[in-house]
């Protein structure tokens, strides 16, 4: 194939639920040869692979079905490729339902699912000999549920190479999800650490979308950026030399500058000499900004180096159960009225919970502190929430809460309680050679 010199790449979502409109504004005015949608987090495929286990079907992101449906009219008009990570837990549903969504709109695609994230067996078979990044314990300490490698950009190009309309992954790494369009486009030698260290440059300012359009960047004091709710998502027009100009389509708002851009170059970065990825061990501090226009940064720079020899895999597990009960308090001694109210709850449940805890909304439920006297809140909300091992022990602090109502103090209203189910995360680092990704092609 005739390889490109210019390729232009948007990012219309940087998480689940991310909002749906700023994905159709770049697909159909942002001239895009490529539109990607980063839509997992650790929890977020963890929480996933509880869902599949429920239903073999599911497991794919809960707002699939209302994104394609209303993109891919605009992406095949304009010629757009999507790649999305919206698959999750189970990449190839989420294919087999966006080739009948295609059909259903009388459209003609062809859709790529990317496999072999999901590494729960291999993780399960040795859980006594591997152990977890951050405690150094054993993997079968853990109630394990779900394992998801970080695999890379290889085989979203080999899609790419199958001619596929839209590539639609689990677990691929967030700024892989934009290299693969340029080794694919630009030609790019996966070994050519160099080039692949400035796409992931690239790669990474896109992938929380909003974020480095001023979105999170927006404080309303010292930064403040107009549009906010009608925030544009960025695109980045890239060059076969690594080289990026980093903007958003003209008239949406939020902002694109020096300052976005540097918050999110930094964003989450431990160390900036070595980001890794799948692809490249990345070095960000030769990264050079220049703002060359109003809404418009070029980004030059950067590189990398070597491959890692492991993939990353994030592991999620049956943590605990929380049990939660809020109830406000309003008027003449609210904050005392709270206070007695939690005094009470500490009594009756601190023999059962070893960890319970209680906030006062609106005075000190952040930072356990507060700049006036409490007594001055016309209005609290105590929030009491404690660790169970069961359902059923979680219940029991939302039933505690609510009895408040007529066992004292006076005046509590607008009592509300919850039992959730935490999925813990750990991360444990796997040999390559023991994942196999692959593509599997459907067609509408």
């Amino acid at each position: 194939m005739k390889h490109k010199d210019f390729l232009r790449i948007g990012c219309g979502a940087g998480f689940s639920g991310d909002r749906m409109d700023p994905a159709i504004v770049l697909a159909e005015k942002g001239d895009l040869d490529y539109l990607v949608l980063e839509c997992l987090a650790e929890r977020t495929i963890a929480l996933a692979q509880k869902r599949r286990i429920l239903d073999e079907t599911k497991g794919y992101d809960p707002l699939l079905e209302r994104r394609i449906t209303s993109l891919l009219p605009h992406l095949v008009k304009n010629k757009t490729r999507l790649i999305t990570n919206m698959g999750a837990a189970n990449p190839v549903e989420a294919a087999r339902k966006i080739a009948a969504i295609a059909r259903a709109l009388n459209i003609a695609i062809k859709v790529a699912a990317i496999t072999g994230d999901d590494v729960l067996e291999i993780v399960l078979l040795n859980a006594a000999s591997m152990n977890d990044l951050e405690n150094n314990l054993p993997l079968s300490t853990y109630n394990i549920v779900s394992a998801n490698a970080y695999i890379g950009a290889d085989m979203i190009v080999e899609a790419l190479r199958q001619n596929a309309d839209v590539i639609v992954t689990g677990r691929v790494a967030d700024p892989s999800l934009f290299l693969a369009p340029m080794i694919y486009e630009f030609g790019w030698d996966k070994n050519d650490f160099d080039l692949l260290g400035k796409g992931t440059v690239t790669g990474h300012l896109l992938e929380c979308a909003g974020q480095v359009t001023g979105g999170y960047f927006a404080d309303g004091v010292k930064k403040k950026v107009e549009g906010l709710d009608q925030l544009g998502h960025p695109y980045a027009d890239m060059y076969a030399n690594g080289a990026a100009v980093i903007s958003k389509v003209e008239g949406t708002g939020g902002v694109v500058n020096l300052m976005t851009v540097k918050e999110q170059l930094l964003y989450e970065v431990m160390n900036p000499q070595e980001y890794v990825t799948p692809d490249v061990i990345a070095d960000f501090t030769t990264v050079c900004l220049q703002e060359i226009a109003e809404n418009k940064v070029q980004i030059s720079g950067g590189g990398g180096k070597v491959m890692p020899a492991c993939y990353k895999a994030s592991v999620g597990y049956k943590a605990f159960y929380t049990g939660e009960g809020e109830i406000s308090y309003a008027g003449a001694g609210a904050y005392e009225r709270a206070q007695i109210a939690a005094g009470i709850i500490q009594k009756r449940l601190s023999p059962a919970f070893k960890e319970l805890r209680t906030d006062f909304i609106g005075v000190q439920s952040l930072h356990n502190t507060t700049f006036s006297h409490p007594s001055s809140a016309y209005e609290v909300r105590l929030r009491v929430a404690a660790k169970a091992s069961s359902a059923e022990e979680a219940a029991l602090v939302g039933e505690e809460v609510e009895a408040l109502y007529t066992n004292g103090p006076a005046g509590g209203g607008g009592a509300r309680k919850y039992i959730n189910e935490v999925i813990g995360i750990v991360s444990v680092l796997i040999g390559r050679e023991t994942i196999v990704p692959m593509v599997k092609i459907f067609e509408s």
